[in-house]
């Protein structure tokens, strides 16, 4: 090939590609579950419809949706008050599960006496907690806090632990071989090993937190979206119930989201194995 030729398939071979294929690549895992939600909507005000349920029984989604746009100001409010309580106790109980799970991956000895009692932690009911903790506490914020923090440590501590103490043995020993400290293995090895359990709990801590914060305002608070609902049922305003109902479930999603997003930025390497992961499973042929 001649220089004027090279230099006229240059440009086209540094052409940068159209962004199209690649936005479309990006929305192509939500279509499936948008799909799917549209359609079950759709059915449901199609059933409420043509079966002529109560209002009071089961609001048709665009009853919802009135109920969404009628009360949105004090939607807002109620909002901020669990959102911030959802936060602020995930917080403190990830914390919480992130030393544990050091101290528990530390020492046997501690893991075999802690590890029980973080289990049966998790196995008294949070609506027989929540009472107890307003006692104790009154009906403050720190009630609720509490009962969003014992919500999120044990998902975080148990995938914490389970991430540190599945170190590679080689490359701690290697590590050691080469004159490392402990300090050394710790900030090497066991902290970037420890960074996908850390955010599968995280996951896990995030998708329960507005949950519990919602049951510690239902058992007692001055606001809040547990407090609304309380206080719709008593109204036997269903649809303004439902409308509390889609609300939650869109903020436990944002604070999915935003773990996911700070996975991105703290481990980016597990970004590329998850799209490698998902390519190699689009490729099985079963």
């Amino acid at each position: 090939m001649t220089a004027p030729a090279q230099d006229a398939a240059a440009p086209a071979a540094t052409a940068p590609r159209p962004a199209g294929p690649r936005s479309r690549r990006a929305a192509a895992p939500w279509l499936p579950p948008v799909a799917l939600l549209v359609g079950l909507v759709a059915l449901w005000e199609l059933v409420v419809v043509l079966a002529d349920i109560p209002d009071y029984v089961l609001p048709a989604p665009s009853e919802v949706a009135a109920a969404l746009v009628r009360n949105a100001d004090v939607l807002a409010g109620h909002t901020v008050s669990t959102l911030t309580t959802a936060v602020v106790g995930l917080v403190a109980g990830a914390s919480v599960g992130v030393g544990l799970a050091f101290a528990m991956a530390a020492s046997t000895s501690l893991r075999a006496a802690l590890y029980p009692l973080v289990v049966v932690s998790q196995s008294i009911p949070m609506v027989v907690l929540a009472p107890l903790f307003v006692v104790w506490f009154g009906f403050g914020l720190l009630p609720r806090l509490l009962v969003v923090a014992l919500v999120s440590f044990f998902p975080v501590a148990v995938a914490t632990v389970g991430a540190l103490t599945s170190a590679d043995r080689d490359q701690v020993d290697l590590v050691r071989a080469m004159g490392g400290s402990r300090r050394d293995v710790m900030r090497h090895v066991l902290l970037p090993g420890a960074v996908p359990g850390l955010f599968t709990g995280l996951k896990v801590a995030a998708s329960y937190a507005m949950f519990a914060a919602v049951v510690g305002e239902w058992i007692g608070a001055s606001s809040g979206l547990g407090l609304y609902l309380e206080r719709s049922r008593a109204s036997f305003a269903t649809d303004q119930m439902f409308a509390a109902v889609v609300v939650i479930a869109a903020v436990s999603v944002l604070l999915v989201g935003l773990v996911f997003a700070a996975e991105r930025l703290a481990a980016p390497w597990r970004v590329a194995e998850r799209a490698r992961d998902h390519a190699a499973a689009s490729r099985a042929p079963w």
